[in-house]
């Protein structure tokens, strides 16, 4: 499988690079306790540090809402993924668990304070193309609604879209069958290139930590 940038991101956003992790041989199951326990505490320490400070304040949210506005969508009405998250946080709406994978996911965008995303490789066909939606581009997000991909990055396979910094689609989500996962961080463009494989592979060792398999790592600019 490949994976390329769409020059019509570059154009916009020329520093702009995507980390992709490979997993292989994995095993997803519910979170282990000892996990639950971890990323509920981090939870409640976000909440605890959001209560003296704004979403917006914290610098992987602004970098990715000044990102959303130079390609035309308003972070206001389509936040980027990370920034939801921590809304919710501050609001101690704290995440439910998911399965092992999903909890790992958010936990590490939290963390890292940018969006990520974690497909099922199985349910992507052929190559991937990280492009910036036309307007004719439309998914059934997670939640349910139908997402207008129009001036959004997405990552496309050969039978559509299927995955946003916004909210992924439906059709390829990690689950207990999975066996084989790709990793999509979108980095902050002020990250270098050292900082950020440094950044995916400790992000890929815990994710084995707990999943088992084999992972390969890489950078897309």
């Amino acid at each position: 499988m490949q994976f390329n940038i769409n020059s019509s991101i570059k154009n916009i956003l020329p520093d702009f690079k995507i980390g992709i992790i490979h997993y292989e041989d994995i095993t997803i199951s519910d979170s282990p306790q000892m996990l639950k326990g971890r990323i509920r505490l981090f939870q409640e320490s976000c909440h605890l540090d959001l209560l003296e400070q704004e979403v917006t304040s914290i610098s992987g949210v602004q970098e990715w809402r000044k990102l959303f506005k130079q390609l035309g969508k308003d972070p206001n009405r389509y936040r980027p993924s990370v920034e939801a998250l921590y809304r919710r946080l501050k609001k101690a709406q704290f995440l439910p668990s998911i399965n092992s994978s999903v909890d790992l996911n958010n936990f590490f965008s939290l963390k890292y304070e940018i969006p990520f995303g974690i497909y099922d490789l199985n349910k992507i066909i052929g190559n991937v193309e990280f492009s910036i939606g036309t307007g004719n581009e439309t998914y059934e997000g997670l939640n349910g609604n139908i997402v207008n991909l129009q001036n959004l990055i997405h990552s496309v396979d050969q039978v559509g879209p299927f995955g946003s910094p916004f909210i992924d689609s439906k059709r390829t989500p990690v689950t207990t069958e999975t066996r084989q996962a790709i990793h999509v961080i979108y980095l902050k463009p002020s990250m270098n290139t050292s900082e950020a494989r440094n950044m995916l592979n400790s992000i890929a060792s815990m994710f084995q930590q707990v999943h088992g398999g084999t992972y390969e790592v890489s950078i897309i600019s």
